[in-house]
């Protein structure tokens, strides 16, 4: 069964369509065994016995009284990718998002954090080979200046200018796409914060209801390693200085409220709260 969280009148439920152990080096280079190793809380839900990274990719479908919200759409299927193990994918993800009772066309909002690889695969499917929109009724929420820079700019982070091409263009083509601010509010109980450093534009979710508080990160953390070390830059951040200026703010700020942190690439668990840890953080499950 899927994960699943309730905030008040809101639930948010995890669909995974990949998950890995190690192999977590090319994003965080400055993780190693070793230095894992010693961050002892890690295991058993975040690093394995030898140090290994444990990590996933995964969306997360946001009901509000209102609204059915796609955050997030992982990498999708029958796409040509420069990373051999995301290219040309023949994942169940979409069978297994029925399975949990959502059917695609149900959802009616998809909200891209930022527009990476990972986080918009999904975004179209290949239909008598052409990638239309996947989710047909929804509308697809992406950050102005994040939209405008990958349109302008060939995807040099990843490594990938088709990213754009067959996983954006074609939403913007069939005219689903709602270009919005970092500080958007989505619903009553779901808006935008503004996590810039990873992208130009990125964005997290902010979830409230009933008094209580949920945060979905994207990637301004990765990993919950950052935690423990928040000068730990995703080797693809767009401006690392300001991805570490992020972590260290929000995690500050997080350790003093009791809002459920949901992280994007988190392993099961995949969500806790931030509390300090000497100097640092650390994720309590």
């Amino acid at each position: 069964m899927p994960l699943k969280w309730i905030v008040g009148d809101v639930t948010v439920t995890r669909i995974v369509e990949l998950e890995a152990v190690g192999g977590s080096r090319f994003i965080l280079p400055q993780a190693t065994r070793e230095a894992s190793l010693e961050i002892g809380w890690l295991q058993p839900h975040f690093a394995d016995e030898m140090g290994r990274l444990k990590m996933s990719i995964h969306a997360l479908v946001v009901e509000t009284p209102g609204r059915r919200i796609i955050v997030d759409t992982c990498i999708g299927n029958d796409k040509q990718r420069e990373m051999e193990a995301w290219s040309h994918l023949r994942t169940r993800f979409l069978e297994d998002l029925e399975a949990a009772g959502f059917p695609r066309e149900s959802i009616d909002t998809v909200l891209c954090t930022h527009l990476h690889v990972d986080h918009v695969g999904w975004n179209t499917m290949l239909v008598d080979g052409a990638w239309q929109p996947t989710f047909p009724n929804a509308r697809y929420l992406m950050g102005r200046r994040e939209f405008e820079y990958w349109r302008g700019e060939a995807d040099e982070t990843a490594g990938d200018p088709m990213i754009f091409i067959d996983s954006v263009q074609p939403v913007w083509d069939a005219g689903l796409i709602d270009l919005v601010e970092t500080d958007h509010q989505v619903c009553g109980e779901v808006n935008l914060v503004p996590t810039l450093g990873h992208t130009p534009g990125h964005v997290s979710v902010r979830i409230a209801s009933g008094g209580a508080e949920a945060l979905i990160t994207g990637d301004f953390i990765h990993h919950p390693c950052q935690l423990a070390h928040p000068e730990w830059a995703s080797s693809v951040d767009f401006d690392p200085s300001a991805s570490t200026e992020t972590r260290e703010r929000m995690f500050a700020a997080l350790s003093e409220s009791p809002t459920l942190v949901i992280g994007t690439h988190f392993a099961a668990p995949t969500a806790g709260r931030v509390v300090r840890d000497g100097e640092v953080f650390r994720l309590e499950v």
